[in-house]
């Protein structure tokens, strides 16, 4: 009784999600596709709302959106991370370039 519990203290995902799992579930794909269309639309229309109204604020009402974009910064920076064994092989396939290139000119002249 008490995992009934904890399962239903849980946030459910909303019905049109819900709707998309089960039709996946059910082998409908193509309805589970609509939903899922349908649901992106939502999505990135929402987005593009929130970017039009922040670009507006910067246009109309002078307003500075240095904090938005220090967090674009560091997540930049974050993804342009690279381990030991990336830069190695990076310089391998470096080197190699080098040397076939002084190949070619070596038989071009």
């Amino acid at each position: 009784m008490s995992e009934e519990v904890e399962v239903m203290d849980k946030e459910l995902p909303p019905p049109e999600i819900q709707n998309l799992i089960q039709h996946a579930m059910d082998q409908e794909f193509t309805k589970a596709n609509d939903i899922f269309q349908d649901v992106m639309t939502i999505k990135l229309n929402d987005l593009l709302d929130q970017e039009e109204v922040r670009v507006a604020d910067q246009m109309f009402n002078g307003v500075e959106d240095d904090d938005i974009e220090n967090d674009d910064d560091e997540d930049q920076l974050e993804l342009e991370l690279e381990t030991e064994g990336e830069f190695e092989s990076d310089e391998e396939v470096d080197e190699e370039d080098d040397e076939d290139s002084y190949e070619d000119e070596e038989l071009e002249n």
